[in-house]
């Protein structure tokens, strides 16, 4: 690997090949990172004063424009966390899952501009990685002796990075604590597994495997395990769903509607839609 070569570069082309919707760039440590109409920084978000007013009163337009009616602010809150976390794990779980490379990205290095799908991100403070991996050699390269010291890797760089994020969108949230890391748990799940399906099947089912051994369920500040069990269709199908570990209140909002994983749907309304969509 050639010095400058940054150890994340592939792993982040990947994903907006497979998931157009989002994209990632790199920055320097001297190069300025994105500013203006639709960018806003993360560690904004954290300080909880006007850039988080603005990202929230977003949603709260969003939500009058598709559904024709207004959504409680603390629902407000939960789309508005959703809509920046579930993008931003996946800048720590997609080079681990792919290169088994885990960067540390504080608030200070990402920002997202979400109209147009993209992220841009600061070079690491350091990138885990595993004895062997030609990254080793970059500098501010942290080597790790084994899988697990890099699965616990991941889950100290997302709560350095989720944690003052939480501790800002959990007022207007009216949640704190475990409510708060359950919704974490469940975005670092989500994310990947849906990246991991547009990679294809066999990457999809492993997914499911790493993430089951990422958060087994005894791992703070994360609430709740992976959540992943297998239900089957009336022809023996095996489908995969998971548990949610928290509720993205969009019931309050289209009561008729639930999510597929969420705790509130029943095995049966899983098994129809699963098999629904599976035949679409």
């Amino acid at each position: 690997m050639p010095a400058a070569a940054s150890p994340l570069t592939a792993a982040y082309d990947r994903l907006g090949e497979a998931f157009p919707g989002l994209t990632v760039t790199e920055r320097g440590p001297d190069e300025p990172m994105p500013a203006g109409a639709g960018w806003v920084g993360a560690d904004g978000l954290a300080a909880g004063g006007a850039e988080l007013d603005a990202f929230l009163a977003w949603d709260a337009a969003q939500v009058v424009r598709d559904y024709g009616r207004t959504a409680r602010p603390d629902v407000v809150a939960s789309f508005g966390l959703h809509r920046y976390a579930w993008p931003a794990c996946l800048l720590f779980t997609v080079p681990w899952f792919l290169h088994r490379r885990v960067p540390r990205l504080p608030v200070t290095h990402v920002r997202y501009d979400r109209t147009a799908g993209r992220m841009a991100v600061r070079r690491p403070v350091s990138v885990a990685c595993l004895p062997g991996d030609p990254a080793a050699a970059l500098p501010g390269t942290v080597v790790v002796p084994d899988e697990e010291a890099l699965r616990a890797a991941v889950r100290a760089a997302v709560a350095e990075h989720l944690e003052p994020v939480l501790a800002a969108f959990g007022p207007r949230m009216r949640r704190r604590g475990r409510a708060l890391w359950g919704m974490a748990t469940d975005e670092v799940v989500e994310g990947l597994w849906y990246v991991a399906r547009l990679f294809g099947e066999r990457e999809a089912e492993r997914a499911v495997r790493e993430l089951e051994l990422l958060l087994p369920g005894a791992t703070r500040p994360y609430a709740g395990a992976a959540g992943f069990r297998t239900l089957t269709a009336p022809d023996g199908t095996p489908l995969a769903t998971r548990d949610r570990a928290s509720c993205c209140m969009f019931y309050t909002v289209r009561p008729e509607d639930t999510c597929a994983t969420c705790p509130r749907t029943c095995d049966g309304d899983r098994i129809a839609g699963l098999t629904a969509a599976a035949a679409a």
